[in-house]
């Protein structure tokens, strides 16, 4: 697929005292994530900014100079356009002295490896237990009180009268909520991507009484104060609305028909699974591939015609727990992150998309930003997951692939079954009916929830 071509754009670091200028219907967005940091999670106002001009809105984007990611890709900057000035404001994060700390002992300090649900090394439990409980809502805190000096000036001399600040991290949050409060006018939308007091995550970082009870009471109050709020799934707009007392609109992920024009489709030489994204210990694919291993040891023909790789971040112990295993070792393979213009090509190479969601609690309204695009490539799409939430009901209504319950081993190994002949045989491709998530039609609702007084 060719890329689009690179835009020019004002994209600088902001020094004291300046300041940017700009038409009417102007929108400021405050987001850790962008470009050029990688994965799933800085596409969604990557792509709404991309697409925002054409609704007549002139964006500002708010973003760290200097943040901590794990992915890199430069080739999302290629989406960033003209019209949008990109703001960098310095920020500092306690992540740095952890690394140093945690490279004096060889361990590992990548996020997959992080998040554990069982038994925590020495260093774990200590990043765990700071984390949760002196960085409230997290590490990014630092950044608030800085950021509201800069940004309450640089509102008004620009006369922009409308901000959107989306989160994780929820620090986010707390600029927008304090700018707010120092000008009420301000038309104020809050961006939850995830949830935030009932956030699975909190559950791995050791959280004392108090600190559960700080988060409950900063969600509540951005709840509150904010203009209007979004979220990306039913299910945590049902939760926000009840942790609120408010109305919580739903605007989903989506995919970009843009980057998907011109993929080409090729028979692939093995029948591929592909998962892409982040592995770790809430996202657990070991029911899907102990199915795998009982196909295979009944129909020991295919096991030189099967190939699972998982593309993204992956933590260490389900990659030695893949290595213990000479048969599942055999046919997986393990990719790291690749820019999102590869990916893309990858999707023409793939017979089936693996999707794992988290087994916690708020499984049901696991949606995330890979989804969308698994829909817009046609692929058959395999999810591990709840059978009645959220991601289960857009895969029934759009014909795109089947949820199976991770317990449903017998199900997983004949649902692999009928791909695998399918494939076999040169059948199964079809594309499904997905237009309703195309990030220009998401865009519109953003616009119109934006100019809504």
């Amino acid at each position: 697929m060719s890329a689009p071509a690179e835009p020019t754009k004002t994209d600088h670091t902001l020094g004291p005292g300046e300041s940017g200028e700009g038409a009417s219907r102007k929108v400021l967005i405050v987001t850790y994530y962008w470009p050029p940091s990688g994965g799933s999670g800085v596409q969604r106002w990557l792509k709404f900014v991309k697409y925002l001009p054409s609704f007549g809105w002139q964006p500002y984007v708010f973003t760290p100079e200097n943040p901590s990611f794990e992915i890199r890709d430069d080739s999302l900057l290629r989406d960033v356009p003209a019209e949008a000035e990109v703001l960098r404001f310095p920020i500092w994060e306690p992540y740095q002295l952890f690394r140093k700390a945690a490279a004096l002992t060889g361990k590992s300090t990548r996020q997959t490896d992080l998040i554990t649900t069982g038994k925590k090394t020495w260093l774990q439990g200590l990043a765990s237990w700071v984390r949760g409980n002196l960085f409230i809502p997290d590490a990014r805190v630092f950044w608030v009180k800085p950021s509201v000096s800069f940004l309450s000036d640089f509102l008004k001399s620009n006369d922009i009268r409308t901000l959107v600040t989306t989160g994780p991290p929820h620090s986010m949050h707390l600029i927008g909520l304090k700018l707010k409060k120092l000008d009420p006018g301000l038309r104020w939308i809050v961006d939850l991507r995830d949830p935030w007091s009932e956030w699975d995550l909190l559950d791995t970082l050791s959280l004392t009484a108090w600190a559960r009870r700080r988060h409950q009471k900063l969600e509540r109050e951005v709840l509150q104060k904010a203009d209007a709020v979004i979220t990306i799934a039913p299910y945590h707009v049902n939760r926000f609305e009840k942790l609120g007392g408010r109305k919580v609109n739903l605007i989903t992920n989506g995919f970009d028909e843009d980057d998907f024009r011109g993929i080409e489709r090729k028979r692939t030489a093995k029948f591929t699974l592909r998962h892409i994204g982040m592995v770790d210990e809430l996202r657990d694919p070991r029911p899907f591939m102990e199915a795998l291993r009982s196909l295979l040891d009944e129909n020991p023909a295919w096991k030189s015609q099967v190939e699972v790789e998982f593309v993204g971040s992956v933590n260490a112990s389900f990659k030695n727990w893949v290595a213990s295993d000479p048969e599942l070792s055999s046919v997986t393979r393990f990719r790291e992150p690749v820019p999102h213009a590869e990916l893309l090509k990858l999707y023409g190479e793939t017979d089936v998309q693996l999707l794992i969601l988290a087994h916690t609690a708020l499984a049901p309204g696991n949606l995330p930003g890979k989804f969308f695009e698994y829909l817009a490539s046609g692929n058959f799409i395999l999810g591990v997951g709840p059978v009645d939430g959220d991601a289960a009901h857009i895969l029934k209504s759009t014909h795109a692939g089947e949820m199976m319950a991770p317990s449903n081993h017998e199900g997983i190994i004949r649902l692999l079954a009928e791909r695998i002949s399918q494939w076999s045989a040169g059948t199964g491709i079809r594309k499904s009916e997905v237009n309703t998530f195309s990030r220009r039609q998401i865009t519109r609702k953003l616009s119109e929830l934006m100019e809504a007084r």
